[in-house]
């Protein structure tokens, strides 16, 4: 089951230190470019995957085409796509060895969910951490 308690999503958000964003854009008018922006005001490394916008840089970070080429940990994908590609985003998280998948709001997939699950990672759907990190309380990382 995704995680739906707060204790559950704050322990989660409070264990994280890396991000990748999949669906990462450089246009301000796009939610994701907020969220990356709020995300790395809260201390969290936040590393941008867009296969259109590769080799580019957002908010100071080079934009990856895919997250098998990231090349290092991260520990939570944020996934900003259409609820039907999101499977493709959860697949490559389970490959690179990612401890949580995020599915942002309107992003709704129980397949993805179940087979992430499955491989161990926790799951968060309908969600942005963006809203939830300020609900909870949760203090910027060190």
């Amino acid at each position: 089951m995704p995680l739906t308690k707060d204790e559950d999503i704050k322990a989660l958000l409070e264990s994280v230190r890396t991000i990748a964003l999949v669906g990462a854009s450089d246009r301000p008018d796009r939610p994701s470019y907020g969220v990356m922006e709020f995300l790395q005001r809260q201390g969290y490394r936040v590393i941008p995957v867009n296969p259109q916008i590769t080799g580019e840089h957002v908010h100071g970070e080079f934009v990856f085409r895919e997250l098998s080429q990231i090349g290092m940990a991260v520990d939570m994908v944020d996934i900003f796509r259409r609820p039907q590609a999101a499977g493709e985003a959860v697949d490559a998280a389970i490959a690179a060895g990612a401890k949580a998948v995020w599915m942002q709001l309107g992003v709704i997939n129980e397949e993805a969910a179940a087979r992430a699950e499955a491989a161990g990672l926790k799951v968060v759907m309908d969600r942005c951490p963006a809203i939830e990190i300020p609900r909870l309380g949760i203090q910027p990382v060190a």
